[in-house]
């Protein structure tokens, strides 16, 4: 009995039968750990980097986030439509269509990647001088950036063939695999940064082989089972027909990501001209963030792998229990990280810097967004929901309205009201509270659409 609940922990697990918060919670679990050791990559370069090169070198990497965000949309496009149909196709039991899901996302992501290592490389400079990047950093931004689309492919194929393996049910030999290569990133970070003194660009190398040890281990783990599908070179052959639904379905999200990518780009313009203070200030706070998000993110992505599968095995009755279950689960971990951050934010933000007014400055706009990550609780998961059973348009819709049409104007408009003559283009406010009011007019947004209950009605794949 105890060998077969071992052995579960390392092979694909069927959602469609059991508990279901039983079912989201041990999905859920490794998925939190893997997504904060995940998250663990970029803060450890921050760590490592404001701490033995400076506060600008810190921003330097800060700045550099939103251009990489933009340029990652297609891998968040094809990431997406490969996670729904591999849970479909799992739940459905269908190990051909299994396998070319599979086998054509790799093709694809092969694809992407080259593309993006091309554009990555010459349009980094250019963007951040586009974003009136402060002159002090852009040469640190740009050497990171370029760095970092070198080994995007090494990314992209980590990112997506972990998706995969979570359609499947599997959430703890991604966390395995994140693991051993978070150590790795922290030992290279510390080599390459403080101890051959190579600055950004030390740290940008330290991710990048990392990335690629990861996507290598998560490879061999999907080519092992032997199992659940068939991967063999023909599956690798790209299916028109098969290659629209994968882009159907993760269009969308893909599209989502560019709205938030360009919306992120603006308001990082705005970011740029109150100064390399509120640079660094929003680089801590988006890492702490980046943490503080985890849960809500890891719920959601649960959340579309159980409905995923349910719904391949059409069983609609455990999607809205699972659903209920999972908001529950959600918001209950989103007030215990509130109260954590409200008390303990400050000794999170030391670890970023020792400079007294930037630990200040950060620890007041953390607690401006702590209240949002509950918002963001209900946000993930229904979207989480919707996803799962095919609907990736309202998401994408409901993102587009409240980074664009909310988050954006009001960003603006905030600065434009508190400026003074300390801060001649406006107080660091301005960034964090947009950002608080377009999450929860996400969450109330989320609410209404999930309610309305079109997305019970999208086609499904090949049920």
């Amino acid at each position: 009995m105890a060998q077969n609940k071992i052995s579960q922990f390392f092979s694909a697990r069927d959602m469609t039968v059991g508990s279901t918060s039983g079912a989201i919670i041990q999905f859920t679990i490794p998925l939190l750990i893997g997504n904060i050791a995940q998250q663990l990559y970029s803060t450890v370069d921050s760590i490592v980097v404001g701490q033995y090169v400076g506060d600008n070198a810190l921003a330097a990497v800060g700045a550099s986030g939103p251009v990489t965000n933009l340029l990652l949309v297609l891998f968040v496009g094809i990431s997406t439509g490969a996670g729904i149909m591999v849970s479909q196709y799992f739940g459905a039991k269908d190990a051909h269509m299994l396998s070319k899901t599979i086998g054509n996302t790799l093709t694809m992501t092969l694809i992407a990647g080259i593309i993006m290592t091309v554009m990555g490389v010459f349009l980094s400079r250019p963007f951040l001088e586009l974003l009136d990047t402060p002159a002090e950093i852009l040469d640190m931004a740009a050497d990171y950036l370029q760095i970092i689309f070198i080994g995007i492919i090494a990314f992209a194929f980590y990112n997506i063939l972990s998706g995969i393996l979570r359609g499947l049910g599997d959430s703890f030999m991604p966390l395995v695999f994140l693991l051993v290569c978070c150590a790795m990133n922290t030992v290279l970070d510390l080599l390459f940064v403080a101890g051959f003194k190579m600055g950004v660009a030390g740290a940008a190398w330290a991710t990048i082989l990392s990335w690629l040890v990861s996507a290598v281990l998560c490879l061999l783990k999907i080519l092992r089972m032997k199992n659940e599908l068939a991967l063999e070179a023909h599956s690798l052959k790209l299916d028109g027909k098969l290659c629209k639904e994968l882009i159907k379905l993760g269009l969308p999200s893909g599209l989502t990501q560019a709205i938030f990518s360009m919306s992120m780009l603006v308001v990082q313009s705005l970011t740029n001209s109150l100064g390399t203070d509120v640079i660094a200030c929003n680089t801590i706070i988006m890492r702490v963030d980046g943490f503080a998000m985890m849960p809500n993110f890891s719920f959601g992505m649960a959340m579309t792998t159980f409905v995923g599968q349910n719904v391949g095995a059409d069983r609609f009755d455990r999607v809205e229990e699972g659903t209920k279950n999972g908001l529950k689960l959600g918001i209950g971990t989103s007030v215990v990280l509130v109260l954590c951050i409200l008390l303990f934010g400050k000794y999170l933000i030391e670890m970023f810097t020792s400079t007294p007014s930037l630990i200040t400055l950060s620890n007041q706009m953390l607690r401006v967004l702590a209240v949002g990550y509950i918002a963001m609780a209900v946000t993930q998961i229904l979207s989480g929901t919707m996803r799962g059973a095919g609907d990736t348009v309202s998401p994408m819709w409901i993102s587009l309205i409240t980074t664009v049409v909310i988050r954006v104007p009001i960003a603006y408009l905030l600065a434009y009201l508190t400026r003074n003559e300390a801060r001649p283009h406006g107080e660091p406010y301005a960034l964090f509270l947009s950002l608080l009011i377009s999450w929860v007019s996400s969450a109330l947004l989320t609410v209404i659409v999930f309610r309305l209950g079109r997305w019970k009605k999208r086609v499904l794949v090949n049920k």
